[in-house]
């Protein structure tokens, strides 16, 4: 999808955030007083979304940032071909291959529904749907 941008002195932690070009979630932030002459700064440490790198930037509270729009979305896996998934989203029924994340290996086996991210164009697997959440 896209950005949207958002003032920096909002962010708290946990909310998304782009960072050197990179979707990050905010680990912490922290605010100095504004000076004499200045204002207030706020330095913003995120940590990769794609990458689990850890970024920091410094910049005045009344800028903005980007900040990426995160669809959270469910597919079928169709087949399961090493770390790589085929997947049919099961809204626009798009066929596409995913890789497979190392926290849910052993759990992708054909048929089972799965959550995924798109980040800014990128597709990320993040957790294997259970029997119950299927039912719903």
């Amino acid at each position: 999808m896209g950005v949207k941008l958002v003032a920096v002195g909002q962010l708290t932690k946990g909310k998304y955030v782009v960072l050197d070009g990179a979707p990050c979630r905010v680990k912490s932030t922290s605010t100095s007083r504004p000076g004499k002459h200045g204002h207030s700064k706020v330095r913003l440490e995120g940590v990769g979304l794609l990458d689990g790198k850890t970024r920091v930037i410094v910049m005045p509270a009344h800028d903005n940032i980007e900040a990426p729009i995160v669809e959270k979305l469910t597919a079928q896996v169709l087949s399961v071909n090493g770390d790589m998934a085929n997947v049919m989203d099961n809204e626009t029924y798009e066929t596409f291959d995913l890789k497979i994340d190392d926290d849910v290996e052993g759990e992708v086996v054909e048929g089972c529904l799965v959550l995924y991210w798109d980040l800014m164009g990128t597709k990320v697997m993040k957790q294997v749907k259970t029997q119950q959440e299927q039912d719903i």
